[in-house]
């Protein structure tokens, strides 16, 4: 059987690596749990997430020349990295208490894990692109979709073992599973024959003139409104819909509803992008939606609306994401699209850090009145707009 062709190559090994590292979303399941068993606030450990996507964003912007020259090192780097931190964090939370206990979790869930979550994340994408070259967008909404899709799958296998057996016996459980997935998709990715990476002395490839460019700067700023504002909404998901009215078996069902159109916007906004010449035109999408949403949940302020309004915006976020690549390689080309990819995604790294802190600055001084979260999404989507509008125009 012949394995080399686009599906064996490039879409297969990108869902294996994609679904095993987004699981880095599931931290809701087991967050609180972590925090009980090692003694500290949840508050303390929910800092170990934003590390994780700090260090996922800065990793994908430094590591991105290493993913452009070797994919099959950045994919083993990525398997070692996400491994090891998950299984530290076993280790950490059956044999440690306190603040020696959270230290770890920051250096393994945080620092270690969030390497492996950057490198992963990129290295399948130019690979992707190579192959499905009719259909760029397409091929980066399958693997960013496993990305999002990982929660979907992940949650209720991590709440089955959790108590069918324990917390950090999960994490030992997962860890050879996804060990499994990601040295497959390892082994199975491969660049199409007679793709040929140009070496150090050929490699005209500016960083300073990259980060200094107007287009560029444009990009990064609507991708950081586009992760920050998603954050602010989806980070606070269940507070909010108790907050409007919703209880009981709706409180469960409604994560996994959402969970899904995150995970279907980013196959279905890429898919889209394939079909528009200019790729702005999808972040326009994304912002109007969004703008309308917020603005006719104001307006309403029921439960219907509440859930509507997650639906757009976790849509509008994996979508964000996955039509990314295609709208890069619209204005910079494919040769460097994992360098420049990476950059970009330096955007997710201080989103990480600033989307729920924002949510919970303004609820800390304003009384927990939400109404402040949704108008300064409403302002920020504004933004993003109009800069989108501007660049759309800009040749």
């Amino acid at each position: 059987m012949n394995i080399n062709n686009k599906w064996m190559r490039a879409a297969i090994p990108a869902l294996l690596i994609h679904c095993s590292i987004g699981t880095v979303y599931c931290w809701s399941t087991f967050k609180d749990a972590i925090a009980e068993r090692i003694g500290v606030s949840p508050f303390a450990t929910g800092w170990a997430f934003s590390l994780a996507i700090f260090f996922l964003g800065m990793s994908a912007a430094f590591f991105g020349k290493v993913v452009e020259r070797d994919i099959h090192k950045s994919a083993l780097v990525s398997c070692i990295c996400f491994i090891t931190g998950f299984l530290g964090t076993g280790v950490t939370i059956q044999f440690f208490k306190g603040i020696p206990a959270l230290i770890l979790l920051y250096i393994f869930y945080g620092c270690i894990m969030g390497i492996g979550l950057g490198v992963g994340y990129l290295t399948p994408v130019k690979t992707l692109m190579l192959w499905f070259k009719e259909n760029k967008g397409l091929a980066t909404g399958i693997s960013i979709m496993g990305f999002g899709l990982a929660k979907v799958m992940a949650t209720p296998a991590m709440e089955f073992i959790q108590q069918k057996v324990n917390i950090y016996a999960m994490f030992y459980i997962l860890s050879i599973v996804y060990f499994i997935m990601m040295f497959l998709g390892y082994l199975l990715l491969k660049k199409p024959e007679g793709w040929v990476e140009k070496t150090d002395e050929d490699d005209d490839f500016s960083l300073k003139d990259i980060i200094k460019n107007p287009v560029f700067i444009g990009i990064w700023l609507i991708f950081y409104i586009n992760i920050h504002c998603g954050l602010m909404l989806i980070t606070y998901e269940k507070q909010l819909l108790i907050k409007y009215g919703l209880t009981g078996a709706f409180i469960a069902f409604i994560p996994s509803l959402t969970a899904a159109l995150n995970a279907g916007g980013r196959i279905g906004y890429a898919t889209l992008s394939d079909k528009f010449k200019n790729k702005f035109n999808i972040y326009v999408i994304i912002f109007i939606s969004s703008i309308l949403g917020i603005g006719v949940f104001l307006v309403g302020r029921v439960a219907f609306l509440i859930i509507v309004l997650l639906l757009i915006i976790n849509a509008g976020y994996g979508g964000g994401f996955s039509t990314l690549p295609n709208l890069l390689n619209s204005k910079f080309g494919m040769e460097h699209i994992s360098k420049i990819h990476g950059l970009t995604l330096s955007a997710w790294a201080v989103a990480g850090i600033t989307g729920n802190n924002t949510s919970a600055f303004i609820l800390e001084n304003s009384n927990n009145n939400y109404v402040y979260i949704f108008i300064t999404a409403l302002v920020m989507y504004g933004i993003a707009l109009i800069i989108t509008s501007y660049l759309k125009r800009k040749k």
